[in-house]
């Protein structure tokens, strides 16, 4: 078998995006417009801008149709003016003004829905961040500290946006409700591990089933230092999101339009389509970068030295999210989960023959730098080693984009207007 290597880890990632890209998935599952009430589409995430251009150019012309999205700057469609809906750009993974003066419009516009109206909600990864309108004495800085605070705290998505509801008045079921009457219809692209609506952008329009002690016990195990209003908010209760049964969002309904393991799937299938074996090991992998590299890397070395648990020439694909622990005495470098997690593979590896790998974010942005993640090869800690790099000390500083930059390595498609989450090939020859 002929085939180049980066070239095909390349391909999966492009096909793995295409995959979930919202013009592909959206315009099947929109209902039909309503027969009295109007039409209101509200959203936020890195994907709004395409899922609300997909939405727009489906959408039957001669029916009403407005609203307001939120998305991620830089991730509105190259070329598209929107006519009937308004794109808000704000800032990621650190809510802004523009994303608070937003929100604060968005929620504005369900006030007057009648149980005749129709609304369409388009909820995707990020939408946490750009979705920002703080509870009640809350201030934009003290969402803004908390946020920073989480995010390197190495807490799981599953833990963060479970306190992000909690210190929110849109998050957590409560845009949903402030819709009612209103039927709510909402078109989610999953970004998390298990697919689970409540977690997805901190479920705006999903019941929570988590409280504020649990909120409250997430900020004590990983030592998030709360304003004084958070704190009180959290310890009373009166920061509650809306339960399972609330009726407020009684007859609300909810559709997954692309998830990760639907784009593992779409990759494995290229790969088999090139002849090669391939095998998905799970969409759900979480835990710190650099380990769950070293794990990926010993799998990948049994399988290249004993063909075991797999046969080679063969890719092992994985999704999910992993997080970089960052220490608090000690600023983070220039990188991302992605990086980490391959740098941590290829220390793992050291040169292991036969035996290359991609890890990128599929939103096309790994973290807050311009790469999406980066590429791996048998000779990559050769090559760094002889520029002067120390790959220990990089990933130690958590600076793992600075060993992959001077290699070429670095994968940068810019925004891909999507997002479900990290993807990892390995691919063994």
């Amino acid at each position: 078998m002929t085939l180049d290597p980066r070239a095909l880890l390349r391909q999966l990632y492009d096909v793995a995006v295409a995959s979930a890209l919202p013009g592909r998935v959206l315009a099947a599952r929109l209902p039909p417009p309503p027969a009295r009430g109007r039409t209101l589409v509200l959203g936020a995430g890195k994907a709004g801008g395409a899922m609300a251009q997909a939405l727009e150019a489906a959408w039957p012309a001669d029916a009403p149709l407005s609203g307001l999205v939120i998305t991620r700057y830089g991730h509105v469609p190259h070329g598209w003016r929107p006519r009937r809906l308004e794109v808000v750009e704000a800032a990621h993974p650190v809510p802004d003004a523009a994303g608070l003066a937003a929100s604060e419009r968005l929620l504005a516009l369900t006030r007057g829905l009648t149980a005749d109206d129709l609304v369409i909600c388009l909820i995707s990864g990020g939408g946490s961040a750009l979705m920002s309108l703080p509870a009640a004495g809350l201030t934009l800085a003290d969402k803004q500290a908390v946020n920073r605070a989480l995010l390197a705290s190495g807490a799981s998505i599953t833990e963060m946006n479970c306190v992000r509801k909690h210190l929110s008045a849109i998050k957590g079921g409560r845009l949903a409700a402030a819709c009612a009457p209103a039927r709510v219809l909402t078109l989610t692209i999953s970004d998390v591990p298990g697919d689970d609506p409540a977690i997805i952008a901190s479920g705006p329009t999903v019941a929570d089933a988590t409280t504020c002690a649990d909120a409250l016990a997430i900020c004590r195990r990983y030592r998030i230092e709360l304003p004084p209003a958070a704190l009180a908010g959290l310890t009373s209760g009166a920061f509650e999101t809306p339960k399972p049964g609330d009726p407020r969002l009684e007859g609300h309904s909810l559709v997954m339009l692309s998830t990760p393991q639907m784009s593992l799937e779409a990759a494995a299938d290229a790969a088999r389509a090139q002849g090669l074996a391939a095998h998905i090991l799970s969409d759900e992998i979480e835990g710190e970068s650099r380990v769950v590299g070293g794990v990926h890397a010993a799998l990948a070395r049994a399988v290249a030295r004993r063909g075991e648990p797999f046969a080679r020439p063969c890719v092992i694909l994985s999704g999910g999210e992993t997080t970089v622990t960052v220490q608090p005495d000690r600023p983070a470098g220039k990188g991302g989960r992605a990086t980490e997690f391959l740098l941590g593979c290829a220390i793992a590896l050291q040169g292991e023959p036969g035996v290359f790998g991609l890890a990128a974010d599929t939103d096309g942005i790994d973290g807050v730098g311009p790469h999406a993640g980066a590429l791996l090869t048998p000779t990559s800690l050769a090559r760094a080693r002889a520029l002067g790099l120390n790959p220990q000390g990089l990933l130690d500083a958590h600076d793992s984009a600075r060993f992959f930059e001077p290699l070429g390595d670095l994968l940068v498609p810019g925004p891909t207007f999507t997002n479900v989450n990290d993807f990892r090939a390995l691919l063994i020859v």
